[in-house]
């Protein structure tokens, strides 16, 4: 987009050992599956600026023999994450053919639960235990399965969750006293499963829900979240939520969430940038994006049959090739969705907080004329959501929640306030900083007006005082600040 403003610099990236918290997080799942080589991606995930880090921790892969637990391969992502400054969080999933026959026929038996026994019950317990004090130093978060809601086999049974959530939080809280606990992780919102899940109590004992979130229209975003979240305070008022889980492909003709609209790289950005701000105003406590690098799914994989979890999915902000058994090789280049989550990583750095700010419609419309179509969009007819420093510091972001698949939508608005710290516009997917010049700034009615700001279909930020860093043109770009 054409902002028509001066360019003045370029956001700073930061890496993540140098930011100390940020709302942001990227999935680093399907290890569990051994589905890439997380070597050649520690490097690209810890230069994006973001802290928390999605891990699967597969008890299939680390319990091969009974009773015998091979954390080796999950060691060595944990202590790779750590040392680069980012905080894994792991999904205890799925089964183990070990004790669940069924398990055996499935690729990583996704989605068997170990609940129709007590041999295997009592082998999951033992495990989640293990696995907890293992990693209870280096891990704060550890989630209970993966979207069980239609994850979980022979069938799908919220009560059961409901149940075997109890049994592994039980596990954790023994295991590690101080662990947080999230738990429900749906990802397909309905009714009678919540009902049949939060019945059992079950929230009694997390510490936060997560949810997933794959959705192209911010109204079905929006409408599924407070759903949830009345649901969730229904039993018990004040729970935090966290999004776990959202993303879409940068291709047509991937497998997966959302894989048969028309996506481009560019709608992919959008996405993103929407999705990342979106669940903050919705209150999550932080959002993870769907996921490090293009993967195969993997979902409905059957042991024997290589063609049956070829199924390729392109969420990546990272792409990949692939050989013939569907790893992913090559190097793992950035996509520009990879660019823009770094340019938001680094703006909103060390967690500001969410706030309203002093900020309002302006227009040329007298008072008794405020029905009459406007000149241009208004302020109020947007997604926006404001964040604040402790330096008193602030920003401003906003998008127009148009049809991202349909259209693509530039406008502009103008807005007034009384907030006088020095300005700048950022476009949140390329990093560029604006000036705004004088001629589109005035005073009205003892407010400040800022005219004909640039407005897309995606998030761009009007940032006050000291919020970020930025090079500026002149001089040459650092890669490194504090």
């Amino acid at each position: 987009m054409n902002f028509g403003l001066p360019l003045v610099g370029k956001v700073t990236p930061i890496a993540s050992k140098d930011v100390k918290t940020s709302q942001f997080g990227v999935g680093f799942e399907k290890l569990d599956r051994n589905v890439f080589d997380p070597e050649k991606a520690y490097d690209k995930v810890a230069a994006l600026g973001v802290k928390k880090i999605r891990l699967q921790s597969g008890w299939q892969r680390t319990e091969t023999e009974k009773g015998v637990y091979h954390f080796e391969w999950l060691d060595s992502i944990v202590d790779n994450l750590v040392k680069r400054g980012l905080e894994p969080w792991i999904c205890l999933c799925y089964g183990n053919p070990l004790y669940t026959k069924e398990a055996a026929t499935s690729f990583g038996a996704v989605g068997y639960h170990p609940m129709a026994t007590k041999t295997e019950r009592d082998a999951w317990v033992k495990y989640v235990t293990a696995c907890v004090k293992r990693y209870k130093d280096r891990v704060e978060w550890f989630e209970i399965w993966n979207e069980p809601e239609w994850c979980w086999r022979p069938e799908r049974d919220g009560t059961q969750y409901g149940e075997f959530s109890k049994l592994t939080a039980k596990a954790i809280r023994k295991a590690a006293p101080k662990a947080k606990i999230m738990g429900a992780c749906v990802c397909a919102y309905r009714p009678k499963w919540f009902h049949d899940c939060f019945e059992t109590g079950c929230l009694d004992d997390y510490d936060a829900v997560t949810y997933h979130c794959y959705y192209p229209d911010d109204n079905w975003v929006e409408g599924n979240v407070r759903f949830l979240k009345a649901a969730i305070h229904q039993y018990r008022p004040g729970l935090p939520i966290i999004q776990g889980e959202t993303g879409c492909q940068s291709r047509e003709g991937g497998a997966g969430a959302l894989r048969h609209l028309a996506w481009t790289e560019d709608k992919q950005c959008r996405y993103l940038a929407r999705s990342a701000f979106q669940h903050l105003s919705l209150g999550a406590l932080f959002t993870s994006y769907f996921s490090s690098l293009d993967m195969i799914e993997a979902l409905h994989g059957t042991v024997g049959d290589v063609s049956s979890y070829l199924d390729y999915g392109y969420f990546g902000l990272l792409s990949a090739q692939f050989d013939k058994n569907g790893r992913c090789t090559g190097t793992y280049t950035p996509k520009p969705s990879y660019y823009a989550y770094q340019t938001i990583a680094s703006v909103f750095r060390n967690s500001p907080e969410v706030c309203d700010l002093p900020v309002q419609n302006f227009s040329d419309n007298k008072p008794n004329q405020r029905l009459c179509l406007p000149t241009e969009d208004r302020l109020c007819d947007q997604k926006y959501l404001g964040f604040r420093r402790k330096n008193g510091s602030c920003a401003l972001v906003y998008w127009h929640p148009s049809q991202l698949i349909r259209e693509t939508y530039e406008s502009s608005l103008s807005v007034k306030t009384y907030l006088d710290a020095k300005p700048h516009i950022i476009d949140l997917l390329t990093g560029d900083v604006y000036d705004i010049p004088a001629d589109r700034i005035e005073e009205s009615d003892g407010a400040i007006v800022f005219r004909q700001l640039p407005l897309a279909d995606y998030p761009i930020a009007l940032v006050f005082g000291n919020f970020f860093e930025y090079d500026p043109l002149d001089k040459k770009p650092s890669r490194k600040k504090k």
